[in-house]
């Protein structure tokens, strides 16, 4: 048996001060929950390590209140967080927007392909990604708060006049993963895990720098694994901790095959196991009648053999138009956490699918996303700008963070955001055919300026991209000098429930037709 196996109290001894962890996550996915549950306590027991820093493309929290999931990040031991979609960390995301700590938001999918690069030797990343965005330093927003001055990302143009953002790689010197099973030879598997997102990669990068790479995982097996099998070779590991508590999905008991490879079901089996997901952990966003409304006019835009990304909320609802139309073996819906094919669940599930065709390393997926690969995604928007701009990750009080928005909606071919056409208080029904407004919300999301720049017109513009923004009462396409209104819902007032409450003008479509669901 190897000697790499050890308890929880020695594997996080590795852990010293001024150290940068690395955790491999993706929100519920993969995520190493007792291994930042026990750097908590030690920090409360010790008073070390200090002066850490914590990467991580996507959150890797627990969703309990005062989680002590992130206890060592919000009491002392962390001076800085750089990570890509807060989710379920909102200790740190109020310890941030409380100056508490450093916090910056670069893009989830740069983040995975800085490990990957980071694993190489390199020390900056240059993309295309974040172009005229928040994360641009010639526009700003990426440094959450007033401590966090350090510029992580720089504006560079290459030899042959390409405009590109070169992005800082840490020097990671330990890895937190979380995976299925050890061999007795330590060999790591996720086998009936629903991802390994960039665990490999996370491994190399930190063995490289001398570091640390720390592993919890369910059990130990006592022969060698298949080695088509083993996402982290035994040559990378050096502490491995036995975890029987830990979790396939975070807040989920119990394992099953369908969500990790093991089996694939469909038809009819394929909704009942959807329903089991629904009862075993909040595996869809809150929705309504109206979202229904934006799902089924979104439905329509899609056509066999489209390879499509489903975004977490509204969009949600459209992946479940599929399945319920008989269509997902013909419509490939895909997530950025690493699959393509079977159907992707949501809320606290984002991220897990159920029978996918494929599940990839998360950097992979983000080649195909950044390379334009993509037919169509559906994501929701919380801001759009008259121009056709979109804020999708700020609003003020909250720190949500890109995640993978802007690597997916910055080269794919057509873009649909979802969204309603106001918050907070909109109430109304949709009956199949007409929708009805009850009760006007009381934040417009369409406005004349955004807080933030999480989408670009000017990117759409220089990549050809076909834009429409989709909501219960209305569909906009982007034209050339903004947006412009082409459908109207039946049942919705053009002047009462569209113009007035806007407040601006808007360019209207002369060919303006009814919404079709």
């Amino acid at each position: 048996m190897t000697d790499k196996i050890v308890s929880m109290e020695e594997a996080i001894g590795l852990v010293k001060d001024g150290d940068t962890i690395w955790i491999n996550s993706f929100s519920a996915v993969a995520s190493p929950v007792e291994l930042n549950k026990a750097l908590t306590k030690r920090f409360r027991e010790t008073g070390t390590p200090r002066h850490l820093s914590v990467y991580s493309p996507f959150s890797f929290s627990d969703y309990v209140e005062d989680s002590d999931v992130e206890g060592y990040i919000c009491e002392g031991a962390v001076d800085r967080c750089v990570i890509g979609f807060f989710g379920s960390l909102k200790r740190t995301g109020q310890c941030i927007m409380d100056n508490k700590i450093e916090g910056y938001n670069l893009p989830g999918g740069v983040m995975s392909h800085m490990i990957r690069a980071a694993a190489c030797g390199d020390t900056t990343l240059a993309t295309k990604t974040g172009l005229n965005l928040f994360v641009d330093p010639r526009i700003g927003g990426y440094q959450l708060n007033e401590k966090s001055t350090r510029e992580l990302v720089h504006y560079i143009k290459t030899f042959d006049g390409t405009e590109k953002l070169a992005y800082d790689i840490p020097h990671v010197d330990i890895a937190f993963l979380k995976a299925s099973v050890c061999d007795e030879r330590g060999n790591i598997s996720f086998r009936n895990e629903c991802g390994s997102i960039d665990a490999l990669s996370v491994a190399q990068a930190t063995h490289r720098n001398g570091g640390k790479v720390i592993v919890q995982v369910l059990n130990v097996v006592n022969r060698n694994m298949n080695p088509r099998t083993v996402q982290v070779p035994s040559a990378l590991v050096d502490a491995i901790v036995l975890c029987p508590q830990q979790q396939q999905i975070t807040g989920m008991e119990g394992y099953y095959d369908y969500i990790c490879g093991n089996y694939v079901p469909t038809g009819t089996v394929l909704r009942a196991c959807r329903e089991e997901m629904r009862e075993k952990v909040q595996a869809t966003s809150a929705r309504n009648s109206l979202h229904t409304a934006i799902a089924k006019r979104a439905f329509h835009e899609l056509k066999p053999d489209m390879i499509v990304n489903i975004g977490i909320g509204i969009p949600e609802l459209i992946a479940e138009e599929v399945l319920d139309h008989g269509l997902t073996d013909d419509i490939h819906l895909s997530v950025e956490s690493g699959h393509t094919g079977g159907f992707p669940l949501g809320g606290r599930a984002f991220g897990v699918s159920i029978g996918p065709d494929t599940m990839m390393d998360m950097a992979r997926q983000f080649d195909f996303y950044e390379g334009g690969g993509l037919d169509m995604c559906f994501i929701g928007a919380l801001e759009v700008e008259k121009s056709g701009n979109v804020n999708g990750h700020y609003t003020k009080g909250k720190l949500s963070g890109i995640g993978g928005f802007a690597n997916i909606s910055q080269a794919t071919k057509k873009v649909a955001f979802c969204f309603t056409f106001t918050a907070k208080g909109l109430r109304g029904t949709f009956d199949g055919e007409k929708v009805t407004i009850e009760h006007e919300g009381s934040i417009p999301k369409i406005v004349e300026k955004v807080q933030t720049f999480g989408f670009s017109v000017v990117n759409a513009r220089e990549n050809n991209q076909d834009i429409m923004y989709i909501t219960e009462r209305c569909v906009f396409r982007l034209g050339p000098n903004g947006i412009v209104l082409t459908e109207i819902a039946p049942g919705i007032d053009l002047q009462t429930q569209i113009l007035d409450v806007l407040g601006f003008d808007i360019e209207i479509s002369p060919d303006l037709k009814l919404m079709e669901f």
